[in-house]
């Protein structure tokens, strides 16, 4: 008997259009795979259902028939059935109190629950991924969002050729856009007023790496962040180039103790012994561009105070802030909603901490759309696919009846079982504190 596997529409947020696997991928796994897909049907998904049926699958309204279960985001607590085995972003691993509701249900009904998140390899490093994706989206929307407000500041720049990621047929096309920009950039300058133009990254994984991809389609110069420190006070600074600046962990904090070095991995360890040292920084740049990976045991990068006391000298340097990493409250405090892709962004007030929704008003524009592969949903889920068609067969044909330590699994997707047959496996034991309160 063939096991019949789902591709879940997604209905988290109105206009997340991707899917896990795509048509091609689809028809590899049903012709070389011999595997049986069933596509819930969707008329918003990137992908038409036609695309789908001519790459052999079956099209469906509810995946009822499907043993195992793909998707992209969060799914309802109603739609899980019992004995299932679901594979998407669960977004639990954290111990989200939101979503610990959908976790508790899962174990009820004795779900298996694999996490895209970590699926990882022998070094750590994650193996099916939207990351490089989220950065190529979030540096094409903040390009956009510093057009928009160049032009709330009466500059008539030619950056309002660029538009909103999502509005682009493709990626191909958005970075024909930029690299139009990038030549008059080189032919004609920088406006006096905005130099030197300094975009700064935080981080420098697959986020950072999509968004300096983007940012490499204009003149760029990369320098270090100690001598971003003293850019301004150099003479002869080129006027047809954009500097940028990548900060690692170690400009990011250092040690509360003055007598000792910062150490990468007693950093990760022990960041309740660092401080923040990263608003040094903050002045010296037009755009900042946060791309790492953050959670509440670390210092914040910008704070509300910092911000406050910055803008009450007068208007900063810094413009546009593209919060790829969008951790509202978290690393940068004025991120203190995230967006969606209809309304993608604001202005936050330091001086009154209040947000204005659109590229106008006082303050710092804040670009924070949680959701951004969506808004290149072709280009991502063909790139996300592209690994996860491998995994396919070994999840669907795993007999999960099986103990865990029998479980016969790839050792990467193995690692990312958060639950097994409803329950928590070893590696995520930790989340029972978190579904204390549910």
């Amino acid at each position: 008997m063939s096991i019949s596997i789902g591709i879940r529409h997604e209905d988290r947020y109105l206009m997340e259009r991707r899917a896990p696997l795509t048509p091609k991928h689809v028809k590899w796994l049903v012709s070389q795979q011999k595997l049986d897909i069933v596509v819930q049907t969707s008329e918003k998904r990137v992908f038409k259902d036609e695309e789908y049926i001519k790459s052999g699958a079956k099209i469906a309204k509810d995946l009822k028939k499907c043993e195992v279960i793909f998707g992209v985001k969060e799914m309802p607590v109603t739609f899980f059935e019992k004995g299932k085995t679901y594979i998407f972003f669960s977004h639990v691993i954290k111990g989200q109190t939101g979503n610990m509701p959908m976790l508790k249900k899962m174990m009820e009904l004795g779900c298996n629950l694999i996490e895209y998140e970590k699926i990882i390899d022998e070094q750590g490093k994650r193996l099916i991924f939207f990351g490089k994706y989220a950065g190529l989206a979030g540096m094409i929307n903040s390009f956009w969002s510093l057009g928009l407000r160049l032009k709330h500041f009466g500059d008539d720049s030619k950056l309002s050729k660029i538009k909103q990621a999502h509005t682009y047929h493709s990626l191909a096309e958005a970075k024909e856009d930029i690299s139009y920009i990038g030549q008059l950039i080189a032919e004609k300058g920088i406006p006096h007023d905005l130099r030197p133009f300094v975009i700064g990254f935080t981080g420098y994984g697959n986020v950072s790496q999509g968004a300096q991809e983007i940012c490499g389609l204009v003149p760029v110069k990369e320098i270090s962040p100690e001598k971003l420190l003293t850019l301004k006070n150099r003479k002869n600074n080129p006027d047809n180039i954009v500097y940028k600046v990548i900060f690692k962990e170690e400009h990011l904090s250092e040690p509360i103790d003055p007598n000792k070095e910062f150490d990468l991995q007693d950093y990760y360890t022990n960041p309740h012994l660092y401080k923040s040292v990263f608003e040094k920084y903050v002045p010296h740049l037009s755009m900042l561009i946060n791309c790492m990976y953050w959670d509440a045991r670390f210092p914040k990068l910008i704070t509300k105070d910092y911000l406050k006391k910055m803008y009450s000298k007068g208007n900063p340097k810094l413009i546009v802030i593209g919060d790829i990493t969008c951790d509202v409250n978290g690393s940068i405090e004025s991120t203190v909603e995230s967006t969606a892709i209809e309304k993608p962004i604001y202005v936050y007030n330091p001086l009154i901490d209040s947000v204005n929704y659109g590229y106008e008003g006082d303050g710092i524009l804040t670009m924070a759309v949680d959701i951004l592969p969506s808004e290149i949903p072709r280009d991502s889920s063909n790139g996300f696919g592209d690994v996860l068609m491998n995994f396919v067969k070994p999840i669907s044909i795993a007999d999960y009846s099986l103990s865990y330590e029998e479980l016969d699994l790839p050792r990467a997707i193995k690692k990312a079982l958060i639950l097994h047959n409803g329950e928590l496996t070893p590696n995520f034991k930790y989340l029972e504190e978190h579904l204390k309160n549910v």
